[in-house]
């Protein structure tokens, strides 16, 4: 059945976690990518049987359309696929081929609709990743990527990382101001002596600590430190 690997597709991230992405999967935007291969070929070659009709005969299919049309209170001109041969202003008789046509103009367009849906919606999980993420991904979330995802987030996390630095300025950071600067941290793993921005601190595994929140956090996104709230 036509489109039924595009949806497929779309049903495949609209079931994800929100915020998490599944593996890309190449076999099916493949499969999809080859399926509008397969109506581009048809529909050239119905638009060059249609050309080849004598001038009676496509007068003869376009009365026998509009007679129809007509009948049943319908517009002729409703869900007319646009004109594939620039070369002729000819209007396209309306018979079995046109409506072969018009069946494989929108099963190729509801197609490049759900591959542009899919790439779109994970990019756009990718590029939040650059705001939360160093510029290295995580393996776990690297494998799940296409190429031109990985790409995609190196060329983004850079941008972001050239511009904060011209503005000497962390956007990374929670928008709304802390109460207080120095946050309660327990660290999640041994990192060693590290240079904070106001001081030196061993930060061994366990151990217990009043930070800036500035410098924590990049150990929180890492999974190497939690905040402690009470």
């Amino acid at each position: 059945m036509y489109g039924k690997k595009g949806s497929e597709l779309i049903q495949e991230f609209a079931e994800s976690e929100p915020g998490q992405l599944a593996s890309f999967n190449t076999d099916l935007v493949t499969q999809v990518l080859d399926e509008c291969n397969s109506h581009f070929l048809h529909l050239n070659s119905l638009v060059r049987k249609m050309n080849a009709k004598t001038p009676a005969e496509s007068s003869s299919a376009n009365r026998s359309t509009l007679n129809d049309a007509s009948s049943n209170n319908e517009s002729p001109d409703d869900n007319e696929p646009p004109e594939v041969d620039g070369s002729t202003n000819t209007e396209l008789p309306k018979d079995d081929n046109y409506h072969g046509l018009l069946i494989h103009h929108q099963s190729l367009t509801r197609n490049k609709r759900c591959l542009m849906a899919y790439v779109y919606n994970r990019a756009e999980v990718v590029r939040r990743l650059g705001w939360t993420l160093e510029r290295v991904l995580p393996e776990e979330i690297e494998e799940k990527l296409s190429t031109s995802e990985k790409e995609y987030f190196k060329n983004h996390a850079a941008t972001i990382q050239s511009y904060m630095s011209a503005l000497d300025l962390d956007l990374g950071v929670d928008m709304v101001p802390p109460k207080d600067p120095y946050i309660k941290v327990r660290v999640l793993d041994d990192i060693g002596n590290v240079v904070l921005s106001d001081q030196l601190a061993n930060l061994a595994r366990h151990a217990i600590l009043f930070i800036r929140g500035t410098d924590a956090e990049q150990y929180i996104s890492q999974g190497l430190m939690e905040e402690l709230t009470s």
